[in-house]
Protein backbone atom coordinates (compact mmCIF):
# COMPACT_ATOMS: atom_id res chain seq x y z
CA UNK A 1 0.00 0.00 0.00
CA UNK A 2 1.45 3.45 -0.98
CA UNK A 3 1.68 6.11 1.50
CA UNK A 4 -0.90 8.41 -0.20
CA UNK A 5 -3.68 5.54 0.36
CA UNK A 6 -2.91 5.00 3.93
CA UNK A 7 -3.23 8.52 4.23
CA UNK A 8 -6.58 8.37 2.41
CA UNK A 9 -7.75 5.57 4.69
CA UNK A 10 -7.12 7.44 7.70
CA UNK A 11 -8.99 10.61 6.46
CA UNK A 12 -12.21 8.16 5.43
CA UNK A 13 -11.77 7.19 9.17
CA UNK A 14 -11.57 10.44 10.58
CA UNK A 15 -13.93 11.99 8.49
CA UNK A 16 -16.25 8.97 9.42
CA UNK A 17 -15.43 10.09 13.81
CA UNK A 18 -16.19 13.67 13.10
CA UNK A 19 -19.42 13.07 11.26
CA UNK A 20 -20.15 10.60 13.90
CA UNK A 21 -19.43 13.32 16.93
CA UNK A 22 -21.48 16.12 15.18
CA UNK A 23 -24.27 14.23 15.21
CA UNK A 24 -24.34 13.24 18.30
CA UNK A 25 -23.53 16.66 18.83
CA UNK A 26 -26.65 17.33 17.34
CA UNK A 27 -28.23 14.90 18.81
CA UNK A 28 -27.44 16.28 22.41
CA UNK A 29 -27.95 19.57 21.81
CA UNK A 30 -31.96 18.83 20.47
CA UNK A 31 -32.95 16.25 23.49
CA UNK A 32 -31.59 18.68 26.11
CA UNK A 33 -33.55 21.96 24.03
CA UNK A 34 -30.78 24.33 25.49
CA UNK A 35 -31.57 27.80 24.69
CA UNK A 36 -29.53 30.41 23.12
CA UNK A 37 -27.08 32.66 24.63
CA UNK A 38 -29.50 35.88 23.99
CA UNK A 39 -32.44 33.61 25.94
CA UNK A 40 -30.47 32.55 28.93
CA UNK A 41 -29.20 36.42 29.74
CA UNK A 42 -32.70 37.88 29.59
CA UNK A 43 -34.39 35.03 31.54
CA UNK A 44 -33.47 36.12 35.21
CA UNK A 45 -32.67 33.46 36.32
CA UNK A 46 -29.74 32.92 38.61
CA UNK A 47 -26.61 34.42 37.63
CA UNK A 48 -24.47 31.89 38.18
CA UNK A 49 -26.73 29.26 37.15
CA UNK A 50 -27.15 30.94 34.01
CA UNK A 51 -23.49 31.90 33.62
CA UNK A 52 -22.54 28.26 34.57
CA UNK A 53 -25.24 27.06 31.39
CA UNK A 54 -23.35 30.08 29.30
CA UNK A 55 -20.38 28.92 29.69
CA UNK A 56 -21.53 25.00 28.79
CA UNK A 57 -22.86 26.54 25.52
CA UNK A 58 -19.61 28.21 24.39
CA UNK A 59 -17.52 25.68 25.12
CA UNK A 60 -20.48 23.08 22.87
CA UNK A 61 -20.41 25.87 20.45
CA UNK A 62 -16.63 25.86 20.44
CA UNK A 63 -16.30 22.01 20.03
CA UNK A 64 -18.96 21.91 17.93
CA UNK A 65 -17.16 24.48 15.54
CA UNK A 66 -14.10 22.86 15.96
CA UNK A 67 -15.19 19.40 14.80
CA UNK A 68 -16.32 20.94 11.92
CA UNK A 69 -13.49 22.88 10.90
CA UNK A 70 -11.74 19.61 11.04
CA UNK A 71 -14.25 18.04 9.34
CA UNK A 72 -14.00 20.66 6.57
CA UNK A 73 -10.12 20.09 6.55
CA UNK A 74 -10.42 16.33 6.15
CA UNK A 75 -13.15 16.77 3.29
CA UNK A 76 -10.72 19.13 1.94
CA UNK A 77 -7.54 17.45 2.03
CA UNK A 78 -9.23 13.94 0.92
CA UNK A 79 -10.16 16.11 -1.99
CA UNK A 80 -6.88 16.85 -2.87
CA UNK A 81 -5.71 13.58 -2.29
CA UNK A 82 -7.70 12.47 -4.57
CA UNK A 83 -6.79 15.25 -7.14
CA UNK A 84 -3.19 13.98 -6.82
CA UNK A 85 -4.36 10.09 -7.12
CA UNK A 86 -6.16 11.07 -10.42
CA UNK A 87 -3.27 12.65 -11.35
CA UNK A 88 -0.89 9.95 -10.38
CA UNK A 89 -2.91 7.27 -11.72
CA UNK A 90 -3.26 9.02 -15.77
CA UNK A 91 0.60 9.36 -15.21
CA UNK A 92 0.73 6.02 -14.36
CA UNK A 93 -1.75 4.89 -17.21
CA UNK A 94 0.34 6.89 -19.79
CA UNK A 95 3.68 5.20 -18.46
CA UNK A 96 1.79 1.79 -19.00
CA UNK A 97 0.98 3.01 -22.46
CA UNK A 98 4.40 4.08 -23.01
CA UNK A 99 5.97 1.16 -21.81
CA UNK A 100 3.87 -1.05 -24.00
CA UNK A 101 4.26 1.05 -27.03
CA UNK A 102 7.78 0.55 -26.34
CA UNK A 103 7.73 -3.22 -25.86
CA UNK A 104 5.79 -3.36 -28.89
CA UNK A 105 8.45 -1.89 -30.75
CA UNK A 106 10.99 -3.62 -29.20
CA UNK A 107 8.96 -6.81 -30.49
CA UNK A 108 8.88 -5.34 -33.82
CA UNK A 109 12.28 -4.59 -33.76
CA UNK A 110 13.35 -8.10 -32.82
CA UNK A 111 11.20 -9.57 -35.27
CA UNK A 112 12.46 -7.35 -38.21
CA UNK A 113 16.26 -8.09 -37.15
CA UNK A 114 15.31 -11.62 -37.18
CA UNK A 115 13.69 -11.81 -41.02
CA UNK A 116 17.11 -9.25 -42.04
CA UNK A 117 19.17 -12.16 -40.07
CA UNK A 118 16.78 -14.92 -42.14
CA UNK A 119 17.76 -13.13 -45.41
CA UNK A 120 21.30 -12.37 -44.68
CA UNK A 121 21.53 -16.18 -43.85
CA UNK A 122 20.05 -16.75 -47.49
CA UNK A 123 22.54 -14.71 -49.10
CA UNK A 124 25.28 -16.42 -47.41
CA UNK A 125 24.61 -19.34 -47.97
CA UNK A 126 23.86 -18.28 -51.96
CA UNK A 127 26.98 -16.43 -52.33
CA UNK A 128 29.12 -19.39 -50.94
CA UNK A 129 26.77 -21.46 -53.58
CA UNK A 130 27.79 -18.85 -56.23
CA UNK A 131 31.32 -18.64 -55.38
CA UNK A 132 31.93 -22.23 -55.37
CA UNK A 133 30.64 -22.41 -58.80
CA UNK A 134 32.54 -19.43 -60.14
CA UNK A 135 35.84 -21.05 -58.85
CA UNK A 136 34.74 -24.30 -60.13
CA UNK A 137 34.20 -22.31 -63.58
CA UNK A 138 37.31 -20.43 -62.98
CA UNK A 139 39.46 -23.59 -62.19
CA UNK A 140 37.67 -25.51 -65.53
CA UNK A 141 38.95 -22.31 -67.65
CA UNK A 142 42.40 -22.72 -66.36
CA UNK A 143 42.49 -26.47 -67.03
CA UNK A 144 41.18 -26.00 -70.53
CA UNK A 145 44.16 -23.59 -71.25
CA UNK A 146 46.14 -25.59 -69.78
CA UNK A 147 45.24 -28.46 -71.65
CA UNK A 148 45.14 -26.26 -74.79
CA UNK A 149 48.95 -25.44 -73.94
CA UNK A 150 50.01 -28.72 -73.90
CA UNK A 151 48.37 -29.99 -77.28
CA UNK A 152 50.03 -26.40 -78.49
CA UNK A 153 53.45 -27.14 -76.71
CA UNK A 154 53.71 -30.61 -78.37
CA UNK A 155 53.37 -29.39 -81.72
CA UNK A 156 56.24 -28.96 -84.15
CA UNK A 157 57.97 -25.45 -83.94
CA UNK A 158 55.42 -24.42 -81.33
CA UNK A 159 57.13 -21.71 -80.47
CA UNK A 160 55.97 -20.05 -83.90
CA UNK A 161 52.09 -19.60 -84.25
CA UNK A 162 51.25 -20.81 -87.97
CA UNK A 163 48.94 -18.62 -89.74
CA UNK A 164 47.37 -18.79 -92.76
CA UNK A 165 46.01 -16.21 -94.92
CA UNK A 166 46.91 -13.08 -92.53
CA UNK A 167 45.70 -10.00 -93.79
CA UNK A 168 48.41 -8.39 -93.79
CA UNK A 169 51.92 -8.13 -92.05
CA UNK A 170 53.33 -5.07 -90.83
CA UNK A 171 52.12 -4.19 -87.10
CA UNK A 172 51.17 -7.11 -85.23
CA UNK A 173 52.84 -9.96 -86.95
CA UNK A 174 55.80 -10.30 -85.40
CA UNK A 175 56.57 -11.98 -81.94
CA UNK A 176 53.82 -11.52 -79.40
CA UNK A 177 56.54 -9.94 -76.82
CA UNK A 178 57.05 -6.98 -79.34
CA UNK A 179 53.33 -6.30 -78.72
CA UNK A 180 53.50 -4.85 -74.99
CA UNK A 181 52.34 -1.60 -74.58
CA UNK A 182 51.28 -1.71 -78.25
CA UNK A 183 47.85 -3.36 -78.34
CA UNK A 184 44.35 -2.14 -77.81
CA UNK A 185 41.45 -3.14 -75.73
CA UNK A 186 38.99 -5.45 -77.80
CA UNK A 187 36.21 -3.69 -77.47
CA UNK A 188 35.14 0.10 -76.73
CA UNK A 189 33.24 0.50 -73.36
CA UNK A 190 33.45 1.36 -69.92
CA UNK A 191 36.27 -0.55 -67.44
CA UNK A 192 34.32 -1.44 -64.60
CA UNK A 193 36.67 -4.46 -63.50
CA UNK A 194 40.44 -4.45 -63.64
CA UNK A 195 43.21 -6.99 -63.01
CA UNK A 196 43.70 -8.02 -59.07
CA UNK A 197 40.38 -6.62 -58.03
CA UNK A 198 38.26 -7.83 -55.53
CA UNK A 199 35.23 -9.81 -56.74
CA UNK A 200 32.62 -8.78 -54.44
CA UNK A 201 32.18 -11.41 -51.32
CA UNK A 202 34.10 -14.11 -53.19
CA UNK A 203 37.35 -13.47 -51.55
CA UNK A 204 39.13 -14.14 -54.68
CA UNK A 205 40.48 -11.15 -56.96
CA UNK A 206 39.51 -11.32 -60.43
CA UNK A 207 41.77 -12.77 -63.46
CA UNK A 208 41.33 -10.40 -65.58
CA UNK A 209 39.02 -7.16 -67.30
CA UNK A 210 35.39 -6.70 -67.75
CA UNK A 211 34.65 -4.24 -70.18
CA UNK A 212 30.66 -3.03 -69.90
CA UNK A 213 29.69 -2.85 -73.30
CA UNK A 214 25.99 -2.09 -75.35
CA UNK A 215 25.20 -5.79 -77.02
CA UNK A 216 26.25 -6.59 -80.03
CA UNK A 217 29.19 -4.00 -80.05
CA UNK A 218 32.09 -5.86 -81.82
CA UNK A 219 34.61 -7.63 -80.56
CA UNK A 220 38.22 -7.30 -82.18
CA UNK A 221 41.51 -9.66 -81.66
CA UNK A 222 44.41 -8.12 -79.42
CA UNK A 223 47.10 -9.39 -81.64
CA UNK A 224 47.50 -11.84 -84.84
CA UNK A 225 46.48 -15.24 -83.69
CA UNK A 226 44.33 -18.66 -84.24
CA UNK A 227 41.79 -19.65 -82.60
CA UNK A 228 41.93 -22.81 -80.46
CA UNK A 229 38.49 -22.84 -78.63
CA UNK A 230 34.91 -21.05 -80.13
CA UNK A 231 32.57 -23.01 -78.01
CA UNK A 232 29.95 -21.76 -75.39
CA UNK A 233 31.46 -22.81 -71.60
CA UNK A 234 29.50 -22.25 -68.33
CA UNK A 235 30.23 -19.44 -66.53
CA UNK A 236 32.04 -17.76 -69.35
CA UNK A 237 28.80 -17.98 -72.19
CA UNK A 238 30.43 -17.81 -75.62
CA UNK A 239 34.12 -17.95 -74.79
CA UNK A 240 36.78 -17.62 -77.75
CA UNK A 241 40.49 -18.04 -76.40
CA UNK A 242 43.12 -17.09 -79.68
CA UNK A 243 46.82 -18.11 -79.52
CA UNK A 244 49.51 -15.67 -80.01
CA UNK A 245 52.23 -18.17 -79.67
CA UNK A 246 55.56 -17.94 -78.08
CA UNK A 247 53.03 -19.28 -74.65
CA UNK A 248 50.64 -16.41 -75.21
CA UNK A 249 46.72 -16.70 -75.20
CA UNK A 250 43.81 -14.00 -74.94
CA UNK A 251 40.42 -15.09 -73.78
CA UNK A 252 36.94 -13.23 -74.57
CA UNK A 253 33.70 -14.51 -72.64
CA UNK A 254 30.16 -13.43 -72.16
CA UNK A 255 30.02 -13.00 -76.72
CA UNK A 256 26.40 -12.88 -77.95
CA UNK A 257 28.22 -14.43 -81.46
CA UNK A 258 31.29 -15.59 -82.45
CA UNK A 259 32.73 -15.59 -85.58
CA UNK A 260 35.64 -17.28 -85.44
CA UNK A 261 36.28 -21.19 -85.44
CA UNK A 262 38.57 -23.34 -84.13
CA UNK A 263 41.90 -23.32 -86.51
CA UNK A 264 40.95 -19.65 -87.97
CA UNK A 265 43.31 -17.21 -88.08
CA UNK A 266 42.94 -13.85 -87.14
CA UNK A 267 44.56 -10.39 -87.65
CA UNK A 268 45.03 -7.35 -84.75
CA UNK A 269 42.01 -5.52 -85.29
CA UNK A 270 39.86 -8.22 -86.98
CA UNK A 271 36.61 -8.14 -85.43
CA UNK A 272 35.95 -11.65 -83.99
CA UNK A 273 32.89 -11.63 -81.86
CA UNK A 274 30.10 -9.41 -80.44
CA UNK A 275 29.08 -8.45 -77.12
CA UNK A 276 26.75 -9.94 -75.17
CA UNK A 277 25.58 -11.18 -71.69
CA UNK A 278 25.71 -15.05 -71.94
CA UNK A 279 27.20 -16.95 -69.25
CA UNK A 280 24.61 -15.82 -66.66
CA UNK A 281 25.89 -12.35 -66.59
CA UNK A 282 23.10 -9.35 -65.33
CA UNK A 283 24.90 -6.82 -67.97
CA UNK A 284 25.86 -7.29 -71.13
CA UNK A 285 30.44 -6.65 -71.71
CA UNK A 286 33.38 -8.63 -72.41
CA UNK A 287 35.33 -10.39 -69.75
CA UNK A 288 38.94 -10.15 -71.47
CA UNK A 289 41.84 -12.17 -69.85
CA UNK A 290 45.63 -12.65 -71.00
CA UNK A 291 47.48 -15.22 -69.92
CA UNK A 292 50.97 -16.64 -70.84
CA UNK A 293 51.97 -20.39 -70.06
CA UNK A 294 48.80 -20.59 -68.18
CA UNK A 295 48.58 -18.08 -66.00
CA UNK A 296 47.18 -14.37 -66.12
CA UNK A 297 49.08 -11.08 -66.18
CA UNK A 298 47.54 -7.43 -66.26
CA UNK A 299 46.31 -6.71 -69.41
CA UNK A 300 46.91 -2.78 -68.82
CA UNK A 301 50.34 -3.52 -68.82
CA UNK A 302 50.33 -4.33 -72.46
CA UNK A 303 47.88 -1.38 -73.63
CA UNK A 304 48.42 1.29 -75.42
CA UNK A 305 46.28 4.07 -73.24
CA UNK A 306 47.78 7.40 -75.06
Amino acid sequence: MTALDARRRVLRSEIAQQQAAIGRLLAARHAAGAPDALRLALSGNDPGDVARKLYYLSQLSRAGAAIVASYRADVEELETLRGEAAVKAERLDEVLRNQRGDREKLFAEQRTRRRVLETVAVEIRRGRREIRVMRADEARLAKLIEEIGRLLASRPGASVVTIHKVPQAGAGSGPFEAQRGRLRLPVRGELLGRYGAPMEASGATSKGLFIRAKEGTPVHAVAHGQVVFADWMRGFGNLLIIDHGDAYMSVYAYNETLFKQVGDPVAMGERVAMVGATGGREQSGLYFEMRHLGKTFDPMRWVDTN
